[in-house]
């Protein structure tokens, strides 16, 4: 009898440790069995997903919080979390969350590379572009290869470190199939530009080989040759610029209005100014333009005089009606009155000039930015050739 109650004594602790055992791996299976199911999942998380249907992020987040402080085992959900936090702008707590889940060691390689390559969305809505970089650069190679490769390319034109940006676009179009054509050539007269801005003794020889480079990625589009153009007129070879521009004449007439002035200069220095007015006329009749109008009002008073100047202006707006040429009418003609005349037109000039200025603009037509200045990738969206070569005047008249 004492040796039976002796072994059940010793046998008493196993029986316990395999209950023990033997109830966790059913609430395993039960948990499993629940996610599966989806049944036994906290309210926080229906509540959750119902405030997200419904557009209210802000209570999707408390309700998303609350499960992942109940069940931190649920991976989705805190990718969930931390997607919510960067769309409302938190990008610290995005940051948080998804270096969390980065360098947690239970994550398999998949889910690892989801982690950094959200991570390094919010460090480049953060603005922490070399953290951003250097999380994309570990996804060569992944699944998340190709769109990390799209964001190497955003930061690399943000940075305006434009021979990476050459080399990433490159690839892409290599790799990826992608035409990229028109982002290498803008990356290339990017680079022509700054040569030229320079002060360097090759800057000319340097400004035209990348605008070579540019013209064979892609062949169609007027920049290049509008920069070959001033290239040319800088060196003083206004024949080789008048060259350049005649293409964009014949294949892209309305960009030509950008160089306007450049192109009445270029023909003046050869002494064919009235081949070049009569040129810009032709154009600027077919695509009206305030900068082409203004460039060829002064041409015209600088070679027929003001009143000869003032007729043609008068002329050109009865048939392409422009509150921005009325404007300029009304300069050119305080220049030539006096007294009370020249007073009332003066009065006339104050009067629309500040509704002048506010149409003056050139318009993104992707984003709405507008610039006083005419630019080939917006500084609002960062987009390509979203102005027009018109101002905003023109655009809403259409």
């Amino acid at each position: 009898m004492l040796e039976f109650e002796t072994w059940w004594l010793l046998a008493i602790p196993l029986f316990f440790g395999l209950g023990w055992f033997a109830a966790r791996y059913e609430a395993r299976l039960g948990s499993s069995q629940r996610r599966r199911d989806g049944n036994g999942l906290p309210d926080a998380y229906f509540r959750g997903l119902n405030f997200l249907l419904n557009e209210q992020s802000d209570k999707a987040v408390d309700a998303f919080i609350d499960v992942v402080r109940l069940d931190p085992e649920t991976i989705d959900l805190h990718f969930a979390l931390g997607n919510l936090f960067r769309r409302r702008g938190e990008t610290d707590r995005a940051i948080r969350v998804h270096l969390n889940l980065a360098e947690r060691g239970d994550l398999d390689a998949s889910q690892r590379e989801h982690a950094l390559f959200e991570l390094g969305q919010d460090y480049l809505k953060a603005g922490l572009l070399d953290r951003a970089e250097d999380a994309f650069n570990r996804l060569e190679g992944t699944r998340y290869g190709a769109p990390a490769l799209h964001h190497r390319l955003e930061i690399a034109q943000m940075v305006r470190d434009w021979p990476h940006a050459i080399e990433l676009a490159e690839r892409l179009q290599r790799d990826l199939g992608e035409n990229r054509a028109r982002d290498i050539a803008h990356f290339r007269c990017e680079l022509a530009a700054r040569a030229l801005a320079g002060d360097a003794l090759s800057r000319f020889e340097v400004a035209r080989h990348e605008l070579e480079q540019a013209m064979r990625a892609d062949p169609a589009h007027p920049r290049p040759q509008l920069l070959l153009g001033e290239v040319a007129a800088a060196e003083g070879d206004h024949a080789a610029a008048i060259e350049a521009w005649r293409r964009v004449e014949r294949e892209s007439p309305a960009w030509l209005a950008l160089v306007a002035p450049g192109w009445l200069a270029a023909f003046a220095a050869l002494g064919r100014r009235d081949e070049g007015v009569d040129a810009l006329e032709a154009v600027h009749r077919e695509h009206p333009s305030i900068d082409a109008f203004s460039a060829l009002a002064a041409a015209r008073a600088e070679r027929d005089g003001g009143p000869a100047a003032v007729a043609w202006a008068e002329q050109a707006l009865q048939a392409a009606p422009s509150l921005l040429g009325l404007e300029k009418l009304l300069a050119m003609k305080v220049g030539l009155l006096r007294g009370d005349d020249q007073a009332e037109v003066e009065l006339a000039q104050r009067l629309i000039q500040a509704q002048a200025r506010r149409l003056s603009r050139y318009v993104c037509g992707h984003c709405g930015f507008k610039a006083r200045q005419f630019y080939w990738q917006c500084p609002g969206c960062n987009r390509w050739d979203t102005y027009a070569p018109k101002r905003s005047e023109e655009l809403e008249r259409g």
